[in-house]
């Protein structure tokens, strides 16, 4: 396996915040993953992390709530075979460190087939996708107040129904230092920040509440600069009011038109997941053993592209030093790739597609997605509208459920408008989306040109893990999928 060196900034700044104050080396590191290699392994890792967070949040004008943390530990794995022994401390001290990498040999010791030696580091630079630099220094705090009292006022200028203003801020400063016994000495600084506002509607007796964010891999200072961030008051306005006025949903089975960006959270879950490599490996997805057949419609082209700069979901590596990759999924119907960590990637005989994340140092490395979305297809968005006689356009969603083994989900809307004549209609509120990842793929009629990432705010769950990814989709004409409704 290629060895694989870091030395910008980055290996820097991990030495002197992660190591340096703990009395540690690389020679010392090593020493570690060679004790842990006495017994037979296929690897043996090290993962550091020091990781600052703040918050800040407003409700109605008033700092409801400013926090700022620090966690720093590192987390210790030896695969052998299939077994795979892991073991964390919230201590960077040596001793704490050895405490667990026995804790964690113990564990995977049995079941290896081969014993493998420590390799010597080579030098390879990896993505440069985003300033390792603390995004929370780059504002004062009572600019950062400021900045939230004046989403609150402008919500209230926007529209005299609005009862409720909550406006929040939040930043990660984010150090990693990865050690393997394959040779990896690599280090990444990610800086990761956040805005959401949420706005309550009150209307003859009623209420609606509409939410919106954006954020990414940048200063606070660079968000708040955004001009899309002012915009963020009426937009939650807009969703709030929408369901305001809504009917309530029919259902049956129909043809479907997703609006692009958001929606692709349904790509994510009901296709994304089902294509990760370790529910294949297993022989869990519906995607299972299908390499190289026909799974989609041929204008659906399934990317998972960890390299795009700023981007929420992005990583200059994943969490075991592997660079990350545009890696293609499926290409023009066709199942081409999954994606991989370096533990399924081994045992299925593959490359890793750097793919392999996990929450914080407590916590497992498994294959995971960073920004997945459907590439764009031919059609104007106003032709795939004018094409349906009538149908629902789905246009933002709120929660929903997936069955991997399956890939059958229900999603429900948080905006959708009726489709009468080719003409997008009345809003409707309380319809939801039945089917499976397959079906939906096979059932794609028409896309549109106008592909779109969300703004910033995915967070995905797995095994308790959640992380920050990015989602997107070009609009979709999906015939003959089942609504669940209230009408």
């Amino acid at each position: 396996m290629a060895a694989v060196l870091h030395t910008d900034e980055a290996l820097a700044m991990a030495t002197r915040m992660i190591l340096e104050p703990a009395g540690l080396d690389r020679g010392r590191l090593e020493q570690v993953l060679a004790m842990m290699h006495q017994h037979q392994l296929d690897e043996a890792e090290l993962y550091f992390q020091y990781a600052r967070e703040e918050s800040w949040s407003l409700e109605d004008g008033i700092v409801k709530e400013g926090s700022h943390s620090i966690d720093k530990g590192v987390g210790v794995r030896a695969m052998a075979g299939e077994r795979t022994g892991f073991s964390y401390s919230d201590e960077i001290i040596l001793p704490a460190i050895q405490e667990a990498a026995l804790a964690a040999r113990a564990i995977a010791r049995h079941g290896a087939t081969s014993r493998q030696g420590i390799a010597i580091p080579s030098v390879l630079n990896g993505h440069r996708l985003y300033v390792p630099a603390d995004p929370m220094v780059t504002m004062a705090d009572q600019d950062k107040v400021a900045f939230l009292m004046s989403l609150d006022q402008s919500a209230r200028r926007l529209d005299p129904r609005v009862t409720q203003v909550m406006a929040s801020l939040a930043a990660v400063h984010e150090i990693i230092l990865v050690v393997n016994s394959s040779g990896v000495y690599a280090a990444d600084v990610r800086p990761l920040v956040r805005v959401n506002v949420s706005v309550i509607l009150e209307s003859n007796g009623h209420r609606e509440q509409g939410y919106v964010g954006m954020g990414g891999r940048y200063g606070l200072d660079e968000l708040i600069a955004h001009e899309a961030v002012q915009d963020l008051p009426r937009q939650a306005i807009h969703a709030a009011s929408v369901n305001l006025e809504a009917i309530p949903a029919p259902a049956g089975t129909m043809t479907v038109v997703l609006a692009s960006g958001w929606p692709g959270v349904m790509l994510h879950e009901a296709v994304g997941h089902p294509l990760e490599g370790d529910f294949n490996r297993k022989g869990t997805s519906a995607f299972s053993g299908r390499m190289g057949e026909t799974v989609a419609s041929a204008l659906c082209t399934v990317v998972d592209d960890g390299t795009l700069a700023s981007r929420r979901g992005s990583l200059n590596m994943d969490d075991e030093g592997t660079p990350t990759r545009c890696t293609t999924l499926i290409e023009k119907g066709v199942l081409t790739g999954y994606m991989q960590d370096r533990l399924n990637a081994r045992l299925m005989g593959v490359a890793s597609t750097g793919n392999g994340r996990r929450e914080s140092y407590a916590h497992m490395t498994l294959p995971r997605m960073t920004n997945t979305y459907m590439l764009p297809g031919p059609h104007d968005p106003e032709e795939i509208i004018r094409s349906v006689k009538s149908g629902l356009y789905a246009v933002n969603f709120g929660g929903g459920q997936v069955d991997t083994t399956s890939g059958k989900f229900v999603f429900s809307t948080s905006e959708a408008y009726l489709i009468e004549d080719g003409r997008v209609t009345r809003p409707v509120k309380g319809a939801s989306l039945i089917g499976s990842g397959p079906e939906v793929l096979n059932r794609v009629t028409m896309l549109g040109n106008d592909l779109k990432l969300d703004a910033g705010v995915g967070i995905c769950g797995k095994e308790g893990q959640t992380i920050p990814v990015g989602v997107g989709q070009p609009t979709m004409k999906v015939d003959g999928l089942t609504v669940g409704g209230t009408g």
